[in-house]
């Protein structure tokens, strides 16, 4: 909902986008106050909502002003901005007191604009039961209050607030139309492999940008802290890893009410950017492979090729992603090709009565299967680097606000088939943000 306040906003007759304020999420309505002195356009309004991938299915507008004659009609000049609006309806008799030009009122009704460029104009659509403020003679400082929106999307959107994704699985969401998102994120892993274990310190550096309604291109690239000893030894780096560049398409996307469908593409580059040495044999007395490991990076320049879906419903939302990673060599070294398998289950656990964006909290159970293929090193097949594993990731977010959540995640092994020269992950721990801008 997020993503209908900041195209609103950008409007120039709209307010800042913190003034801009959803009543029902659910049904997509929301509500602004225009700027005083600017002249308003529903044909403006819905062009803005359909470049952010809305339709707006009406739109009510409450006018004060003063009641003139235009020609056989009747049209209400707003006081604050002095903008025409010509009355349409059966109830506009009811509107006009009996021989009163000139009259101040205030009329709520449906609102459109009619004809294109020049000869355009901003419609009241009246019936007998529109709301009508008091006459000139009562209270002054009624009679200044300005005009007022109420937007209704015909494409309303799901449970979830826009800045919600899930934590491990790609989303096919495009965070906000004209904007995007900053995704800073700290994760701990334990490994183990025989006597030697690894602690590994990673902080996720995500960036993002929307230009359009179904493009979004992302950069990742992640910082590593490296802590390992066994036996004999032990030792410890830091360094940063391959930078990552992308650009997801969403095709596919279905709105009702209360529900969200969606799809995407995703295409994505690893560059060798990052550090590529692990621990020499003096430094750890281990295979080449095992010590390659050790390194931030799995390989050289990666393409990675993603397809996503979700879809949401009331308050459950349901979501999965399919990636495939071809690793090349860097150095001689690379990790196996790799496909990865996810699967995302979400609840709104509160608010119990859900109306407005903001102060969700959701419980999230992700599934992780990662498969990767042979390794090589020094150009040369290693047996025993094949693995296959299936992992559980429960998780909660916290919306403290629509352009702000809070997540953690917890990734536990179920199911592993692994060769003798793969660290083992014991499990791994996510802590998170996600900030719109």
């Amino acid at each position: 909902m997020f993503n209908i306040q900041k195209a609103v906003s950008r409007l120039n007759f709209a307010p800042a986008l913190k003034e801009i304020e959803i009543t029902d999420i659910k049904n997509g309505i929301g509500v602004f106050t225009p700027k005083a002195d600017r002249p308003v356009s529903f044909a403006a309004l819905k062009e803005a909502l359909k470049k952010a991938g809305y339709k707006l299915a009406s739109a009510n507008v409450t006018v004060r002003g003063k009641v003139e004659r235009n020609g056989e009609a009747w049209r209400l000049v707003a006081d604050a901005s002095g903008q025409p609006f010509t009355f349409e309806g059966e109830g506009v008799g009811n509107l006009i007191p009996a021989g009163a030009s000139d009259a101040l009122i205030e009329v709520t009704g449906d609102w459109m604009t009619i004809g294109e460029g020049n000869d355009a104009r901003e419609v009241i659509s009246t019936h007998p039961a529109m709301k009508t403020a008091p006459t000139r003679n009562e209270s002054a400082q009624e009679s200044r209050r300005p005009e007022s929106i109420e937007v209704t999307s015909g494409e309303p959107i799901s449970g979830s607030p826009l800045p919600v994704a899930p934590i491990r699985t790609t989303s096919p969401g495009l965070t906000v139309y004209r904007g995007g998102a900053f995704v800073p994120r700290y994760v701990y892993t334990r490994q183990k492999l025989g006597d030697l274990e690894v602690d590994r310190h990673t902080l996720q550096l995500g960036l993002s940008y929307t230009p359009t309604a179904k493009l979004q291109l992302e950069a990742e690239i992640p910082i590593t802290r490296l802590l390992f000893k066994d036996k004999t030894t032990s030792g410890e780096s830091g360094a940063v890893g391959n930078l990552t560049l992308s650009g997801k398409y969403r095709f596919f996307r279905q709105v009702e009410a209360w529900g969200d469908r969606q799809a995407a593409i995703r295409i994505g580059l690893e560059l060798p950017t990052g550090q590529k040495d692990g621990p020499n044999q003096q430094e750890l007395q281990a295979p080449a492979f095992v010590r390659q490991q050790l390194s931030p990076i799995s390989g050289g320049l990666s393409p990675h090729l993603d397809l996503s879906y979700s879809q949401a419903k009331g308050r459950i939302i349901f979501g999965g992603n399919v990636e495939g990673i071809l690793r090349s060599e860097r150095d001689g070294f690379r990790m196996g090709h790799e496909l990865r398998i996810n699967t995302d289950l979400e609840y709104v656990l509160f608010p119990f009565k859900y109306s407005r964006p903001g102060g969700e909290v959701f419980a999230i159970l992700e599934t992780n299967f990662v498969h990767r293929g042979t390794g090589r090193v020094g150009g040369a097949p290693v047996a025993g680097s094949r693995s296959t594993e299936y992992f559980l990731a429960p998780g909660i977010q916290y919306a403290a606000h629509p352009r702000f959540v809070i997540e953690g995640s917890v990734q536990l092994p179920v199911v592993r088939d692994i060769g003798p020269l793969v660290l083992r992950t014991q499990f791994s721990v996510l802590v998170g943000v996600r900030l719109l801008y």
